[in-house]
């Protein structure tokens, strides 16, 4: 299993580049980093600012077809590698858990994905996809259909139940990613008295 991470967004709502804010003294990018690098043997990151993530070794992965949005980004880690399976997160998703990945990484054989399903909210940036669904993503993609859910529709999905993901992250804290200034600073603040 590849580890695919999600960096080519614009960031429009942050205003500012989401992967390189820090946070507990370091970039949100390095905190994926970290999780990844120690459940997968390849990961790479997708993103069309090669120039800003050549220091971290890692491959890296610029989108493959004009069609903006993560979707595209799944599509084009899956085009540059040959794994059976792929683990696909954000790079702005600072608080993922090893524990539930690998739980997620064990349930995939015999599915075309794996995905949580936190009461009724799936999480498609926080998933395992199947080579299997690379013909179908590239279908939807060339139709310029974005919708990632679109992809399971006729899939076969493991999904990931709230009471399998409060094994291991209770809080559901996984799944949290950081798209404006201020889910930023709730971020920064959790662990401190903040005061505005």
């Amino acid at each position: 299993m590849t580890g695919i991470i999600l960096a080519g967004g614009e960031s429009r709502r942050m205003g500012a580049d989401k992967a390189f804010l820090t946070l507990a003294g370091r970039p949100l990018i390095e905190h994926v980093l970290d999780v990844f690098q120690g459940l997968f043997e390849k990961t790479l990151i997708v993103t069309n600012s090669p120039q800003d993530y050549a220091a971290y070794g890692v491959p890296l992965v610029s989108d493959a077809l004009a069609v903006h949005g993560p979707l595209t980004g799944i599509y084009s880690g899956m085009l540059h590698t040959a794994d059976e399976y792929y683990f696909v997160a954000a790079c702005d998703m600072p608080y993922l858990n090893a524990e539930l990945i690998s739980f997620m990484a064990r349930s995939a054989t015999g599915y075309d994905a794996v995905v949580p399903n936190a009461g009724g909210l799936i999480e498609p940036l926080h998933a395992v996809y199947g080579k299997s669904l690379f013909p179908v993503i590239e279908q939807h993609l060339r139709q310029k259909s974005r919708r990632i859910r679109d992809i399971f529709m006729n899939a076969s999905v493991r999904y990931i139940t709230a009471e399998e993901i409060e094994r291991f992250d209770p809080q559901q804290r996984s799944f949290i990613n950081l798209n404006t200034p201020v889910e930023y600073k709730e971020a920064v603040c959790s662990d401190l008295e903040c005061r505005s």
